[in-house]
């Protein structure tokens, strides 16, 4: 799976403040991801992110 920083990740499991979408600042071995909710930052390991993605939302490029 291609999981870019930047992107926002749709989740099938909602955060405990009840949003599902999270914003990838770091990716690795591990994702730092930011919660759109709540703003809680946390790591979370890549094969636990992987499972748990249902959509990826990627920022519009520029088309100039």
């Amino acid at each position: 799976m291609d999981i870019q920083k930047g992107d926002t990740l749709v989740m099938k499991k909602k955060h405990p403040c009840g949003s599902n979408e999270m914003n990838v600042l770091r990716s690795g071995m591990d994702f730092r991801l930011r919660c759109a909710g709540c703003g809680r930052e946390f790591m979370i390991p890549r094969s636990k992110a992987e499972k748990n993605v249902k959509n990826i939302i990627r920022p519009e490029e520029n088309k100039d």
